[in-house]
């Protein structure tokens, strides 16, 4: 990214671009280490920054008080004494709006049969409610080959949800992470995207950013909790943030008139134990409230 940086010196104004950062802090900063090679005096510098992604602000140059030789590096220029007067720096619109304020959730997920895909769906539904919060669908690579899978009768994978890149995740503000069980612990598929994360782990590029997690299991005695409980390891090693959802999606957590998954770990399904069942209302509706649920946290953290 660039940004276009007003140096004003005196009553001359020179515009310099910067490239290659992100954050106005360091944009201020070198415009400082600018001007100590050519202001004569603090009163004659005045600096705004404009089009860089956030919050933009502009600052009057303040009176201007003659110097005794011109200042270099210059020197070439007319006197100063000469020089118009310099007009106030005018505010200007940051034209990058999402990029200044839109938060990036990454819901990340493998699905076999089909029930994570449904719940990461309306996960992405309960994080687009929020305000400024923007939820982006990946799915972690498979690991088993074809004949396998085909041997497995496990459909074939959505084709509009990119594969996520481990290597890349830390470009989001937050995370929902989605499996289905194995044996109480999360799928060989999820394990081996977070086992390429040890970049991340080595530079603590994770640390302090929000994640949930959702899951999916046969029956409720599978592993609603515990595939969930085993995997927040994950998240302590790199030291993010883990958000449950609790009880906040309301009364039909305690309905007992039916089967259903989910807990207060994170959203969960029933698949049944040949796969057959879908996902609920009571399941989806859990879903999308995590969704909407992280995506307030993660607000909060990067306000």
């Amino acid at each position: 990214s660039n940004a276009a940086v007003l140096l004003v010196v005196g009553t001359w104004t020179v515009k310099l671009l910067v490239y290659g950062t992100k954050s106005p802090r360091g944009i201020m900063h070198l415009c400082k280490r600018l001007a100590r090679g050519t202001a004569s005096s603090p009163k004659d510098l005045s600096l705004a920054y404009i089009g860089m992604p956030g919050s933009c602000f502009s600052k009057e140059a303040p009176e201007q008080q003659p110097v005794s030789a011109p200042v270099s590096p210059l020197e070439s220029a007319p006197a100063i004494e000469s020089a118009p007067a310099v007009q106030p720096i005018k505010e200007v619109a940051v034209t990058d709006t999402e990029m200044a304020t839109t938060k990036r959730v990454y819901i990340i997920y493998y699905s076999m049969y089909g029930h994570i895909s449904a719940l990461a769906r309306a996960v992405k539904q309960g994080v687009d409610s929020v305000e400024g919060v923007e939820g982006i669908l990946f799915q972690v690579a498979e690991t088993l080959p074809a004949e396998v899978l085909a041997k497995m009768h496990a459909p074939p994978k959505p084709e509009d949800v990119p594969i996520a890149d481990p290597f890349t995740m830390d470009q989001a503000d937050g995370f929902v992470f989605g499996f289905p069980t194995r044996f109480g612990m999360m799928a060989a598929q999820m394990k081996a995207f977070w086992d390429a994360t040890g970049g991340h782990w080595q530079r603590g590029s994770l640390a302090g950013k929000a994640a949930s997690m959702f899951t999916s299991t046969a029956t409720q005695g599978s592993g609603q909790e515990t595939t969930i409980m085993t995997a927040v390891t994950q998240l302590a090693h790199h030291g993010m943030v883990y958000v449950p959802t609790g009880y906040g999606s309301g009364a039909k957590m305690f309905g007992l008139d039916r089967a259903k998954g989910g807990s207060p770990w994170g959203a969960g399904t029933l698949a049944g134990p040949d796969g057959s069942r879908k996902p609920s209302e009571e399941e989806l509706e859990q879903a999308v409230y995590q969704g909407k649920n992280l995506a307030q946290i993660v607000k909060k953290l990067t306000a």
